[in-house]
C-alpha cells in the first residue's frame, strides 16, 4: 500500500510542498508502524478505562455530517459548502442527524493579515467563514472547520502552531462549532502537547465548539484523547477501497475500551458512495462504523448521491445503532477465518449484532444470543437492520453472509416475526416500491417500481409457504410460465402454490425465487437511468448490486 495513503490524515490529492511532506513523514512513523501492522500490534494493548470526557457537553453520542476532502479537496468552495447544507435538508439526512457541515483544508489564503489572523480565501468563500457558517446555522445545521498543529496545514497554508489564541478566537467569531484539527508541519513536541494548547485556546473562547483530533493514532492517542478532544483519530487515512476499509476497522475495532459518550474512536471518514467499493461492500462499512459507534462523517459528494448510497446513509435503525444514548463501542467476540462476530450493546438492553465476512466467497457466519451477552429467554427476535425482516429464534444467530458484506441484526428477548404481515417492498437502487401496474389485478400484470404510495397495488404480505401476495391475498407475485432463465419477467398471477410462486426473503437484503435461485432484480437498475416509474423487474443472476436489494418499508 502506498505510503502516503496510509500514513498521513490526508490523502494525496492536493499539492504540498516538500517542506510540508517531509516534515510529515518525519512526525508519521509511530502512525506508519501502526497501520502496516494493526491487528498483530494493537492485539498486545492492554484495555484501559476511558479517560475524562472533555467538559464542553459536546458529542455525547458520536458526531454525524460531512466533509468535503474527498470529494472536493482543495477545490472547495462556499457554493459547494452551502450546496451540501441545502441537500442535507432536502433529503432527510438532517433529520436522520446528520448536522455538522466540515470544511477541509485549502479554504485561507496563503497568509495571515497583518494582525497575525487567518485570512478566509476572497474567491472561494467570498462571504467569508462567517457568512457561511451563518447560512449553514439558518440551515438549523453546524459547521466545522479545518486547522493543523503545526507551522503549516498539510497543504502548505498557515498553520495554527504559535497563534493558537488568535485562531481559536477568529473560529469563534465566525461561528464555527467544530474543529479538525490536524497534525502537519510540527515542531519536534509531541501531538498530545499541540492539541492540548489548542483545546485550552478554544475553551477560553466561551463557545462550545466540538474538538476532532486528527493526529494519524500517534502517540496511543486513545489512552489520551477523551481528555483532549471529543473524537480522535485511530488510524492513518482511509482510501475508497475494500482493502483500506478492512486494515482501519482491524485496528480501531480492538479500541472499545476508550470510547464513550463526549470522547469516540474516529476510524476516519465513510467511503460509501465514492464508487471505489461496491454497494455490498459500502453497506459493511457502514454497519461496521455504526457498531463501533464511529462519528459518521459522509465524505461523498452528497448532492450527487444515488437513491442506493442515501438508502445507506440514510438507514435511521443502523443510524439508531451507532447514536444509542449508552454509548458502548461494539466488540468483536469471534473473527476465526475472516468471519468476524461483533457485538454491542444498548440502553433498552438489546444487542446489535454485525455478521461480517472479510472473505471474496459467500459464507455461513454463527453465533448465539448468550455468546452476544443477551440474557437466557424462551425466544429472541432477529430483526435484521437492512432489511427490515424480523424472524424469531430459540437463541441462534445465523446468516449467509455475501462475500465482503454483512448482516446486522438488532437482537431482542420475546418472539417477533414479519411473516403474515403485510408492507410495501422497497427498492434499494430506487427508492421506489414493488407495484402491479396500474393497480390492476389480472394474471399477467406486469410487475414494476413506482414511486411509494401506500396503494393496495404496493402492499406485499409475505406467507409462511413464501408467497409474497398482493391485494390482500388474492394474486401472487409470479416468474412468468415457471421460468429459470435470467430475464424471465415477473408478473402477477392467481395463488396456486406453484413453485415458480415461493421465494426467499435473505438475510443479506436479496430475494431469489425458490424455483430458480435467481433474484429478483430492477431490470436496468444497475445503471444511473434503469431506476425510472414503469422499469419492470425480472429474475437475474444474484451479483450482490443494489438493484436486488429489497427492504420491508
Amino acid at each position: 500500500m502506498p505510503f502516503s495513503a496510509r500514513l498521513f490524515c490526508r490523502p494525496p490529492r492536493a499539492a504540498r510542498s516538500r517542506r510540508s511532506l517531509s516534515t510529515r513523514i518525519s512526525a508519521g512513523v509511530t502512525a506508519l508502524g501502526l497501520a502496516a501492522v494493526t491487528a498483530p500490534a494493537l492485539v498486545l494493548l492492554a484495555p484501559a478505562p476511558q479517560a475524562a470526557a472533555l467538559p464542553n457537553g459536546l458529542a455525547a453520542t458520536p458526531p454525524m455530517g460531512w466533509n468535503d476532502w474527498n470529494s472536493f479537496g482543495c477545490n472547495v468552495t462556499e457554493q459547494k459548502v452551502k450546496s451540501v447544507a441545502d441537500f442535507m435538508v432536502t433529503s432527510g439526512l438532517a433529520a436522520a442527524g446528520y448536522s455538522y457541515v466540515d470544511i477541509d483544508d485549502c479554504w485561507m489564503s496563503g497568509s495571515r493579515d497583518s494582525g497575525g489572523h487567518l485570512v478566509p480565501d476572497p474567491a472561494k468563500f467570498p462571504d467569508g467563514i462567517s457568512g457561511t457558517a451563518a447560512y449553514v446555522h439558518s440551515k438549523g445545521l453546524k459547521l466545522g472547520i479545518y486547522e493543523s498543529a503545526g507551522t503549516k496545514t498539510c497543504a502548505g497554508y498557515p498553520g495554527s502552531l504559535g497563534h493558537e489564541q488568535a485562531d481559536a478566537n477568529s473560529f469563534a467569531s465566525w461561528g464555527v462549532d467544530l474543529l479538525k484539527y490536524d497534525n502537519c508541519n510540527g515542531d519536534g513536541t509531541s501531538p498530545q502537547q499541540r492539541d492540548t494548547t489548542m483545546r485550552d485556546a478554544l475553551a477560553r473562547t466561551g463557545r462550545s465548539i466540538l474538538y476532532s483530533l486528527c493526529e494519524w493514532g500517534q502517540d496511543n492517542v486513545w489512552t489520551w484523547g477523551a481528555g483532549v478532544g471529543n473524537m480522535w483519530r485511530t488510524t492513518g487515512d482511509i482510501n475508497d477501497s475494500f482493502g483500506s476499509m478492512l486494515s482501519i476497522f482491524h485496528a480501531n475495532v480492538q479500541l472499545a475500551a476508550y470510547a464513550g459518550p463526549g470522547g469516540w474512536n474516529d476510524p476516519d471518514m465513510l467511503e460509501v458512495g465514492n464508487g471505489g467499493m461496491s454497494f455490498t461492500e459500502d453497506r459493511s462499512e457502514f454497519s461496521l462504523w455504526a457498531e463501533m459507534a464511529a462519528p459518521l462523517i459522509a465524505g461523498n459528494d452528497l448532492p450527487g448521491s444515488s437513491a442506493a448510497t442515501l438508502s445507506l446513509l440514510g438507514n435511521r435503525d443502523v443510524i439508531a445503532v451507532d447514536q444509542d444514548s449508552l454509548g458502548k463501542q461494539g466488540t468483536q467476540i469471534s473473527s476465526a477465518g475472516g468471519l468476524d462476530v461483533l457485538t454491542k450493546p444498548l440502553a433498552n438492553g438489546d444487542r446489535a449484532v454485525v455478521l461480517f465476512n472479510e472473505n471474496a466467497g459467500a459464507a455461513t457466519i454463527s453465533t448465539t444470543a448468550a455468546a452476544v451477552g443477551l440474557p437466557a429467554s424462551s425466544g429472541y427476535t432477529l430483526n435484521n437492520l437492512w432489511s427490515h425482516v424480523k424472524t424469531t429464534s430459540s437463541g441462534a444467530i445465523s446468516a449467509t453472509v455475501p462475500g465482503h458484506g454483512s448482516v446486522m441484526y438488532r437482537v431482542s428477548t420475546g418472539s417477533s416475526t414479519t411473516t403474515g404481515t403485510t408492507h410495501p417492498l422497497v427498492g434499494a437502487s430506487s427508492n421506489r416500491c414493488l407495484d402491479a401496474f396500474n393497480n390492476q389485478t389480472a394474471p399477467g400484470t406486469k410487475i414494476e417500481i413506482w414511486d411509494c404510495n401506500g396503494g393496495a397495488n404496493q402492499q406485499v404480505t409475505s406467507t409462511a409457504s413464501g408467497e409474497l401476495r398482493l391485494y390482500g391475498g388474492t394474486q401472487c407475485l409470479d416468474a412468468t410460465g415457471g421460468g429459470t432463465s435470467t430475464g424471465t419477467a415477473v408478473e402477477l398471477w392467481t395463488c396456486n402454490g406453484g413453485a415458480n410462486q415461493q421465494w426467499r426473503l435473505n438475510a443479506d437484503g436479496s430475494v431469489t425465487g425458490v424455483q430458480s435461485g435467481l433474484c429478483l432484480d430492477v431490470t436496468g437498475g444497475d445503471q444511473a437511468s434503469g431506476n425510472v416509474n414503469g422499469t419492470a423487474l425480472e429474475l437475474w443472476t444474484c451479483n450482490g448490486g443494489a438493484n436486488q436489494q429489497w427492504r420491508l418499508g
